[in-house]
């Protein structure tokens, strides 16, 4: 699972980087079509029928468009936020899914739920201090990208137990490049240096590495223990934003992204712990 977040920062880093000189449209089609490739290479799509196949074709194309919203939307906030920044708004991405699952899914939310939930948002006010100096317009784009990946989380929990892995995979990969292709002529940037093609080729890898690792902790581990995990991705962040950018937190990320941890963590144990369901 470590391996699997470390790769997701790098994308973001990667990004990040490419984002200076060129579209987020650019960046984001090159991410998804180097990821369609490796799925083609890899998975061999062509040999399975349920790879290409669906019974709710009008929810995974929606998914698919969640997905190449919270893509774009988080490279357009990188380009002026912190990573660290970043991928603590991102932390919300939990509370909203709780939020959603409600009147989306029939699910009850208990009121220790809803304080865990408020308590998280709160420490996102903490970090992103709406009304004062320190607020960024870029983080509306970072809500916007949580907002689109919470939905994108709902959706796949609609579809999993109705279409195949393979065909979500392939389907929400296809669906950005295949949206994005047309326009990349009138977009399209070459990269000026030989570290900017490297970084666009280790864009996609990272990002379908990454999902392999995913993919492959939640196979080997109950989801219990994997989940918790998640929030050791802002360690890689601070430091690929330190190292490659020489950005640092500032006391305001700090606090917050402890607050929407703590709450995070609380609420996965909620979920999963003896008082689950009560």
């Amino acid at each position: 699972m470590c391996l699997a977040l470390a790769c997701f920062s790098v994308l973001d880093g990667a990004a990040k980087w490419l984002v200076r000189d060129m579209p987020a449209l650019q960046v984001t089609f090159v991410r998804y079509t180097v990821a369609l490739a490796l799925i083609a290479a890899f998975l061999n799509p062509w040999t399975q029928a349920d790879a290409w196949t669906t019974r709710r074709p009008l929810l995974q194309f929606i998914r698919g468009l969640l997905l190449f919203g919270s893509t774009i939307f988080n490279f357009i906030a990188v380009r002026t936020l912190q990573l660290a920044d970043t991928m603590a708004i991102a932390f919300a991405t939990p509370f909203l899914i709780a939020l959603l699952s409600g009147p989306l899914l029939g699910e009850r939310i208990g009121w220790k739920n809803w304080v865990a939930i408020l308590i998280g948002f709160a420490g996102v006010l903490v970090i992103t201090r709406p009304g004062t100096g320190g607020f960024q317009t870029a983080m509306l784009w970072s809500f916007a990208s949580v907002a689109c990946y919470a939905a994108y989380g709902i959706a796949t929990r609609t579809l999993s137990g109705i279409d195949s892995t393979a065909s979500m995979l392939v389907i929400s990969a296809a669906i950005p490049v295949g949206m994005l292709a047309p326009v990349m002529p009138a977009v399209w940037v070459w990269p000026p240096t030989t570290l900017d093609w490297a970084l666009m080729l280790l864009l996609g890898l990272a990002g379908a590495v990454g999902h392999f690792f995913l993919i492959r902790a939640y196979t080997h581990a109950p989801a219990p223990v994997v989940a918790p995990f998640i929030y050791t991705q802002i360690v890689w962040a601070v430091l690929i934003g330190y190292l490659v950018f020489g950005d640092l937190p500032g006391l305001n990320t700090i606090v917050g992204a402890s607050i929407v941890i703590g709450s995070g963590l609380y609420l996965i144990w909620r979920e999963t712990g003896p008082s689950a369901g009560r």
